[in-house]
């Protein structure tokens, strides 16, 4: 065997052993769509471990049963993490290797996840990510829209006034925004951004990424929105894409306009009383009456 071949097997030797040897807290990165979107690590971590914590088990099992592995199964989903990662760091602290997943993707990237990872950390278990597929990093590298600063914040709200909230918190941002939303939701969150970022504003709609459905809708937010309401029903996974403010949209923090500033802009201009602006203010920004008052009575 020759010096090249020889080390190349000793470091894939180490790093075998590495990953199989002692308890430890895999991460491990399920397809979001496709199956084959699976990494071979990935596959021979699922295979070594001792437990697989999965959000659904029979969605896990369709994955183990494609591939031929019989690793037994624990249900660890949002609805008992509190009572089951404890059970589970037990575990670990016995000597087990336990392998995390969630129905797709990465675990907690908007799925559970965040409370076992921070527990076992705590008790000074290693935490192993196995890296893999995740919907919205697919979405954003194939969406033509700039990756070179951008921000991920997971689901959108789905009361109206803080989503619009969130998305009038980003009209002047300098960087592409990526949210995933409900398919049921998405007409309304369309329609919110035309009238808050503007009909113009570049979005890009990433719907069943990796399944035979797959699609992107790439444009202006107003045409984008007209071509899924003539549509119908939006159905599937979504991701949603918002480009960045253009040249001359763009303004430093310090220049937006203050909720104080505004409403008396409008008790100057439109000779109101305050509760009538703050009323007036808190429809433009989406947001309760409530908290526009404690805003308002904030600044004073």
């Amino acid at each position: 065997m020759s010096k090249l071949n020889e080390d190349t097997k000793n470091s894939a030797d180490s790093e075998r052993d590495t990953i199989t040897s002692g308890p430890s807290l895999y991460l491990v990165a399920t397809p979001i769509g496709n199956l084959e979107d699976i990494t071979l690590r990935a596959l021979r971590v699922l295979k070594e471990v001792d437990l697989i914590a999965c959000e659904d088990t029979r969605q896990t099992l369709k994955l183990l049963s494609h591939y031929g592995i019989q690793t037994r199964l624990v249900s660890y989903h949002e609805h008992n993490e509190m009572t089951k990662a404890a059970e589970l760091v037990v575990n670990l602290e016995g000597g087990a290797k336990i392998a995390l997943v969630t129905d797709a993707g990465m675990p907690g990237i908007s799925d559970p996840g965040f409370r076992l990872i921070t527990l076992a950390i705590r008790h000074h278990v290693p935490v192993i990510p196995i890296p893999g597929a995740s919907a919205f990093l697919a979405a954003l590298v194939a969406s033509g829209l700039p990756t070179d600063s951008f921000r991920f914040s997971g689901f959108l709200p789905s009361k109206a006034s803080q989503r619009r909230k969130l998305l009038e918190s980003v009209k002047a941002s300098p960087r592409t925004q990526v949210f995933y939303d409900a398919p049921h939701r998405l007409l309304e969150t369309l329609a919110d951004v035309v009238e808050l970022l503007g009909e113009a504003r570049h979005v890009v709609v990433a719907r069943e990424v990796t399944k035979i459905h797959e699609e992107f809708l790439r444009g202006r937010a107003a045409d984008v929105l007209q071509q899924l309401k003539a549509r119908g029903d939006v159905k599937g996974e979504i991701t949603l894409l918002i480009a960045k403010a253009e040249e001359g949209e763009t303004q430093p923090t310090s220049e937006v306009v203050s909720l104080s500033k505004r409403v008396r802009e409008i008790m100057a201009a439109e000779k109101s009383d305050e509760k009538t602006a703050l009323k007036k203010v808190a429809k433009e920004r989406g947001i309760g009456k409530s908290e526009a008052y404690r805003e308002w009575q904030q600044s004073k």
